[in-house]
């Protein structure tokens, strides 16, 4: 028996202009969606008929009146799209009332699409003709919309949770990708760190022979850092922080999040509770959780039974 094919999702971003078009393909472009602006109405077949023969699942597409001539084969478009079998179309009109647009387009200084003529007192009256003359040409796309949001009082990451809300339902979307990143402070904190943990303060290997050219991989190591008081109450604190913020993180819509762990060179103690943190949060909060040791490489004569080689 064949397998069906699986339904394409695909999402026409329309609306205002000056209303967060930019945003939400950001947004959408994060939650894994192919996405393609500013396309001349007849090209958006194509586009379609190329993307599912690529396999691709998810697919949002930029449409407003920057199209010009082609914007009024746009409705006829979406019903065509609509009776295709093996998709599933969403239309997300965007809007904002006059105040708000007109205010976004003062602080941007970027002209209407629409507007023809500056008036009296420069280009304001230019824009709110073309403001004006865009929400009448939109009705019937928003009467086609199957998810209306008025940005009026929304800020861009108001705006982006409710796109995460209404397109990104649990289980069809990947989880948000987590790093955890062992280092060393003399080495220079990581630029792209969401949170930083340090470790200094536990008993350091280093200054023990035995263990002192032994990785922070190496069980020895681990088992020697993980059997002090002060890593396990260090460990139960960082977990609960974490399971609690994880989750919180990916509703706020971020992608991906960098949880570095900082030690004095990045061999020993962040090596170790990078490794364990990330054993214990998989477990708890399922999220596919990806562990890099920055520094460790640093020493080429350093292997993992501890014994040096020559320079």
């Amino acid at each position: 028996m064949q397998t069906p094919s699986p339904r394409t999702v695909v999402v026409v971003v329309t609306g205002m202009s000056g209303a967060g078009k930019s945003t939400a393909l950001r947004a959408l472009e994060d939650m894994r969606f192919y996405c393609v602006d500013n396309l001349p109405t007849p090209l958006i077949r194509e586009t379609l008929d190329v993307c599912a023969a690529g396999h691709l699942e998810r697919v949002a597409i930029g449409l407003d009146v920057r199209v010009r001539g082609f914007f009024e084969q746009s409705g006829a478009l979406l019903d065509e799209i609509r009776k295709r079998d093996n998709l599933e179309l969403h239309v997300l009109f965007l809007d904002a009332n006059d105040e708000a647009l007109l205010r976004r387009y003062s602080e941007t200084r970027r002209p209407h699409p629409l507007s023809v003529a500056e008036g009296n007192d420069g280009t304001a009256a230019a824009v709110l003709d073309g403001v004006r003359s865009e929400r009448e040409r939109l009705g019937p796309l928003r009467g086609r919309a199957t998810h209306i949001i008025d940005t009026t009082n929304l800020s861009v990451h108001d705006l982006r949770r409710s796109i995460v809300s209404m397109l990104g339902p649990a289980g069809q979307l990947p989880r948000m990708s987590t790093r955890l990143l062992s280092f060393g402070f003399k080495y220079g904190m990581p630029v792209d760190a969401d949170v930083v943990f340090d470790v200094r303060f536990l008993d350091n290997p280093h200054h023990i022979p035995a263990l002192r050219d032994l990785p922070g991989t190496h069980p020895t190591v681990a088992s020697h850092v993980l059997g002090h008081p002060d890593t396990t109450e260090f460990l139960d604190h960082a977990r609960g922080l974490l399971g609690f913020a994880l989750p919180r993180y990916e509703r706020e819509g971020k992608a991906y999040l960098t949880v570095a762990i900082g030690c004095t060179g990045g061999r020993h103690r962040s090596v170790v509770i990078a490794e364990r943190l990330a054993d214990e949060l998989r477990f708890s909060t399922g999220f596919p959780i990806r562990v890099v040791h920055r520094d460790l490489p640093r020493d080429p004569k350093l292997r993992e039974d501890g014994k040096r080689g020559e320079p």
